[in-house]
């Protein structure tokens, strides 16, 4: 029992290195991974659509993705997995969590950086470095068309409208025959410049408040 208790804390240790979260954090993260698996060694993108709080998320085809994009495990491949265990899962919910008090100020950018790739990788859908208009359409459409806020072709309009407000901003200088390839990573910062991420990009829909880590339902 004292060697499986020493290489379950150093497999935590290792964890806890890799992704930030402490020891308590980890073990309310893999309860909450065995209540979506069923208690099985892997979880599948059917596991994440029952989900009932992201049923109704006009975006939850990209959300549970994400959890499956090979780039948001912290290395360079690409790609999908058909199901993930739980260290890859724990890699993916570490995009989400909050800095501590005791967070350098490089830290803290570092982190934002990883939460803006994250939301980068999950709008890029071919895995080609850039957004499109295509790829952008496609989120303002499910956003809102898919609310009942609007039609489809008025999203579209917007969609088409504020690519090309992205377009003028990042290459002032285009000519009128010119063609905007699409929001590469480098724009998505200029376009979300001093936009505080750590209250806004943190995951409730899998019933655990990352700003806590705490498994059930979060309390406001």
């Amino acid at each position: 029992m004292g060697a499986a208790q020493t290489r379950s804390e150093h497999k935590y240790r290792d964890l806890s290195d890799r992704t930030g979260f402490s020891f308590e954090q980890i073990k309310n993260l893999h309860q909450r991974f065995q209540q979506l698996s069923g208690n099985e060694e892997t979880i599948r993108k059917e596991n994440l659509d029952s989900i009932p709080a992201l049923a109704n998320n006009p975006i939850k085809e990209q959300i549970v993705d994400a959890f499956f994009d090979k780039r948001n495990q912290h290395q360079e491949e690409v790609g999908s997995f058909e199901e993930i265990g739980f260290e890859q899962f724990l890699m993916v919910m570490s995009h989400f969590r909050p800095p501590t008090l005791k967070t350098t100020e490089e830290e803290k950018e570092a982190l934002r950086k990883e939460k803006l790739r994250f939301l980068f990788n999950m709008h890029d859908t071919d895995n080609d470095g850039t957004i499109t208009l295509d790829e952008y359409r496609k989120v303002v459409e499910e956003l809102l068309s898919k609310s009942g806020a609007i039609g489809l072709e008025a999203a579209k309009a917007i969609a088409d409208a504020a690519m090309l407000e992205v377009a003028s901003t990042n290459v002032p200088h285009m000519a009128p025959e010119d063609f905007y390839e699409g929001i590469t990573f480098e724009h998505f910062e200029q376009i979300l410049k001093g936009l505080e991420m750590e209250s806004r990009m943190h995951i409730r829909f899998l019933d655990v408040d990352t700003t806590t880590v705490r498994c059930g339902i979060s309390t406001p």
